[in-house]
């Protein structure tokens, strides 16, 4: 379904209310006259109750909200487009402030599937509008890169979400009431409903549209808001960066102090199949890469994940399996299978069922941990940039017609 869209613009305050941390909001409030604990009670309307507005906070003097108003930009994002798939997971395609689209996918935990209730949630968010890097397999970089995202664009991501989902739960807490209500002899109580409790994002996965790693500061910034105890509260281990390979700045991410986890978009076990599907390898190719990741996992002592899309004559063939596991090995990597997602304006297809396994027990058979994902969203536009460029293309088409 296509929403009704409804252009925005950014209004005057250049600062971002969600891009701010606790120390920030202290300072700022401070300086316009305020005592720094109003910083604690504004940060969590923001995380805590997911407010949309400063209208919504209703504990604060109405002069403060104003003084507010007056002095951050508060943008919410605006729901263009969602589709559900028949397991559940959930693609949203949002506006942003300038007119942009970038898309977040919200994945339950298996065994949540056909339809099944699940009280684990990871999302996919983006990091920027389009991708410079043009993986062959990815639509996000079909139409070229076009800016970064602001760290408040990213936690709103988060934020979003929570609200949709609530708003949901809420919707279906009222029609159980209703079709539980009272009959006219007395008939049954109301149920409580097990939607009431807001379903919380549990795991967060940096792999939407855009390379994260590219836009390395603002990142960071959005997942210190987000992991912080009076930001979002998710943990860093429960957040994971995927890149496609940028070895400068896996260096630096090495050096931060969170133990935030890292997946790498590999894809190609050689330079020569890897360049084939991803051009960053001509940039940074596999001995530069690996050095990085093993200076990378040297000092956080953590597992890696190679992300492994499997594409039908391309990277699936029996003989990439040792160098994959011998690139897994060096690293202390696990391995994650992803049966291609088919793209249209795409040339590849995926592997038979068939041919997957067999990659995988090839791979088992050097002693590698790897699993093969099971699909998720494969009856909607789930792979990455797939819902953007469909929109658009809609979108321009209503307005030559």
């Amino acid at each position: 379904m296509l929403f009704r869209s409804v252009t925005t613009s950014p209004s005057s305050p250049v600062i971002d209310i969600k891009s701010l941390t606790r120390a920030e909001l202290e300072a700022h409030l401070q300086a316009l006259g305020e005592p720094a604990y109003r910083a604690g009670q504004v940060l969590d309307w923001l995380y805590k109750r997911r407010a949309a507005s400063w209208d919504a906070m209703t504990n604060l003097p109405k002069p403060l909200r104003a003084k507010l108003a007056e002095t951050f930009s508060f943008h919410t994002l605006e729901l263009v487009r969602k589709q559900g798939a028949h397991d559940t997971t959930q693609k949203f395609l949002w506006k942003l402030a300038d007119g942009a689209f970038i898309e977040s996918v919200l994945i339950p935990a298996n065994p949540a599937l056909y339809g099944e209730a699940s009280d684990r949630h990871t999302l996919c968010v983006s990091t920027q509008v389009g991708c410079a890097y043009g993986c062959k397999f990815c639509a996000s970089g079909l139409d070229g890169w076009k800016r970064n995202l602001g760290p408040e664009e990213i936690v709103e991501q988060v934020l979003a979400v929570e609200r949709w989902s609530e708003a949901n739960a809420e919707r279906g807490a009222r029609n159980a009431e209703l079709a539980a209500a009272p009959l006219s002899d007395g008939g049954s109580s109301v149920p409580r409903s097990p939607f009431r409790a807001p379903r919380l994002i549990n795991n967060l996965v940096i792999m939407g549209m855009g390379e994260p790693l590219a836009n390395y500061d603002n990142l960071l910034k959005a997942l210190r808001l987000l992991n912080a105890p009076w930001g979002a509260g998710i943990g860093a281990r429960k957040i994971t960066i995927s890149t496609s390979g940028l070895s400068p700045q896996i260096r630096k991410l090495a050096t931060e102090p969170e133990q935030f986890r890292l997946a790498l978009s590999l894809h190609g076990a050689t330079d020569d199949v890897r360049a084939r599907i991803m051009p960053v390898n001509r940039k940074y190719p596999l001995t530069e890469l690996i050095a990085a990741l093993e200076a990378y996992q040297r000092r956080k002592d953590q597992l890696i994940t190679f992300e492994y899309i499997l594409i039908a004559g391309v990277n699936d063939s029996l003989d990439q399996t040792r160098p994959l596991a011998a690139l897994a090995t060096r690293v202390h990597a696990k391995v994650n299978l992803i049966p291609y997602n088919t793209v249209d304006g795409l040339e590849w297809s995926r592997p038979t069922e068939s041919a997957c396994e067999a990659f995988l027990a090839e791979l088992e058979k050097f002693g590698i941990t790897a699993t093969l994902r099971r699909e998720k969203g494969g009856d909607i536009d789930a792979a990455c940039g797939q819902l953007r460029l469909r929109t658009e293309k809609e979108l321009a088409e209503r307005e030559v017609s």
